[in-house]
């Protein structure tokens, strides 16, 4: 396959300077050669998820950000607090590509026989600096995609899957038979619930307004609690009797859902007739935070007994727990179904220049559901 491949090519940077300031540009880099087992992609499409979004932005108040710079250049400044810098220290001065996931055709390869059995192949990779045009990484770590999916199809086959994979997996594991999960009307909390629909595992979804509630009714789900509506307590309570979920993955973060899952699960347990003293009931109740959409601190009152844990859950921990085998069990399992239960919908697809627009950041930066947008660093902004 014969491709021009440029000396030079774009990717996305994210600087924070000693004065208090972010700063978003797109550099110049080299486009490296790939070794003997490495390929060299050209990258064509790569979501904006959440967990980007604090490398992207860190502490910076994106609300008061400034737009300089051209059209082909654009250049984003926004101001960091005394105690943001304090947070991003390790960062000061250092300028960081952004970007966890992505896919597109492999242009250029390595000598070793697996490396050249992607040329010209539409991939999938995990690694970062994603938001880039070109991108060498190890054969090894590419998802070859089906000969019939786009990049865009394949683009968010790590992150979101292996997520929500990994949370049925952990609910297995750790004995538990249904599960819990809130901010559910998201790109990863429709491919959960099309999972357990799947694997017939009973799922309580909890949303925060009524059009998200309504979404996934139409879909199917059958366990829905909004947490704006007056009844959300007793809802989530006549969910958690009748599923018998004593596992929850809160998206949130702060604030009190956290508590109000846990309280809730033990009035179900002892509804169930669970075993019981003045410790409260002998079930183990278990909320993972895996997200931080509300950034306040986490708060709750005790009155769910003493058998209980709160703590955090990473897809990279869990994957290291699980081991290599179950791993690629599990990406099999997001390629053979990508166009089916793992299929991503975007809102809209725009540029690495496009990406740093004050009308792009307002909505992406805002994590609302239903909001993903889709880059595709092969287009340019001329």
């Amino acid at each position: 396959m014969t491709t021009e491949i440029p000396t030079t090519a774009l990717q996305l940077r994210s600087l924070v300077r000693p004065s208090g300031d972010l700063e978003l540009t797109l550099a110049d880099v080299p486009v490296p050669q790939p070794g003997a087992d490495e390929v060299l992609i050209r990258m064509e499409a790569a979501p904006i998820n959440p967990s980007d979004l604090g490398m992207l932005f860190g502490a910076a108040d994106m609300t008061a950000a400034s737009y300089a710079g051209t059209p082909a250049r654009p250049v984003v400044t926004a101001p960091i607090s005394e105690a943001g810098m304090r947070a991003m220290a390790a960062r000061v001065g250092l300028s960081a590509p952004v970007g966890n996931e992505g896919a597109g055709v492999v242009v250029a390869a390595g000598e070793s026989a697996a490396a050249q059995a992607l040329i010209g192949k539409t991939v999938a990779v995990l690694g970062g600096s994603m938001f880039s045009q070109y991108r060498c990484v190890k054969a090894a770590a590419c998802l070859l995609l089906s000969p019939h999916a786009t990049a865009a199809e394949g683009a968010s086959c790590f992150v979101n899957p292996l997520t929500a994979l990994g949370m049925v997996e952990t609910m297995r594991l750790e004995g538990h038979t249904a599960l819990v999960h809130t901010a559910a009307a998201s790109n990863l909390g429709q491919m959960l619930h099309r999972i357990c629909q799947k694997d017939g595992i009973q799922l309580v979804n909890v949303v925060r307004r009524h059009e998200q509630a309504s979404l996934l009714r139409k879909h199917g789900a059958q366990w829905v609690c909004d947490t704006s509506a007056p009844t959300f307590m007793q809802d989530l309570f006549e969910a958690l009797e009748a599923t018998g979920a004593t596992i929850a993955f809160d998206a949130t973060g702060g604030g009190t859902l956290a508590g109000q899952l846990l309280g809730a699960m033990e009035a179900a347990a002892v509804a169930r007739g669970a075993a019981r003293s003045m410790y409260g009931t002998t079930v183990h109740k278990q909320v993972y935070v895996y997200g931080l959409l509300d950034h306040r601190p986490i708060t709750f009152q005790a009155g769910f007994g003493f058998a209980w844990s709160m703590g955090g859950w990473l897809l990279s921990t869990f994957l290291n727990r699980v081991g290599p085998q179950s791993v690629q069990a599990l990406r099999s399992r997001v390629v053979s179904e990508l166009k089916t239960t793992f299929a991503s919908h975007y809102t809209r697809t725009v540029s690495l220049q496009e990406m740093l627009a004050a009308d792009a950041i307002a909505v992406y930066g805002k994590r609302a559901t239903g909001e993903k947008f889709l880059v595709n660093p092969s287009l340019t902004t001329a």
